[in-house]
């Protein structure tokens, strides 16, 4: 979650939004999955938590659009759309950053796109989410893989994702 937090934040900053509230919806679109990780519970349950405690109705909405089966929940705003692109896609780049001796240092586009070939590899990523995510934002995926790459970076030796060398 620190990761996709990482992902909205730097989208936020490129497009000009609100830094802390995309920051806010990635840091929380999951909060509930260890409790409830079975639709439609998640992120139903999460969303029902953040009501009550009175977060904005935006915040509240992008966590539930993030979910495909909920279909009275479409992705409409810039908000929806980029938690959505960067869920998986920061999964993916960690799993991938996991296996490189300098971790997300240095790691390019085409490294992950390899990976992303690679069915076997982080097989519970599912990989359409992630090009559909990219297309959705009017992204390349190269630039948005790059993108995620970047913010992750930023927060790299917090979350121990420099790597051994």
């Amino acid at each position: 979650m620190l990761c996709v937090e990482a992902a909205m934040r730097f989208y936020a900053r490129l497009r000009g939004e609100d830094e802390n509230l995309w920051a806010i919806v990635g840091l929380l679109h999951d909060f509930d999955y260890e409790r409830w990780p079975d639709p439609p519970h998640h992120p139903l349950q999460g969303a029902a938590i953040l009501a009550e405690r009175g977060y904005p109705q935006q915040v509240i909405y992008a966590i539930k659009s993030h979910a495909d089966y909920l279909d009275d929940c479409p992705r409409v705003s810039p908000l929806d759309k980029t938690l959505y692109a960067c869920d998986e896609l920061a999964g993916f780049i960690v799993a991938v950053a996991m296996v490189r001796p300098e971790g997300v240092v240095g790691m390019k586009p085409s490294s992950v796109k390899k990976k992303l070939k690679q069915k076997s590899f982080a097989a519970a990523v599912n990989r359409d989410d992630i090009t559909r995510g990219a297309a959705d934002l009017g992204v390349e995926l190269d630039e948005h893989i790059a993108n995620v790459i970047a913010a992750i970076n930023e927060i790299a030796p917090q979350i121990g994702l420099t790597g051994s060398k």
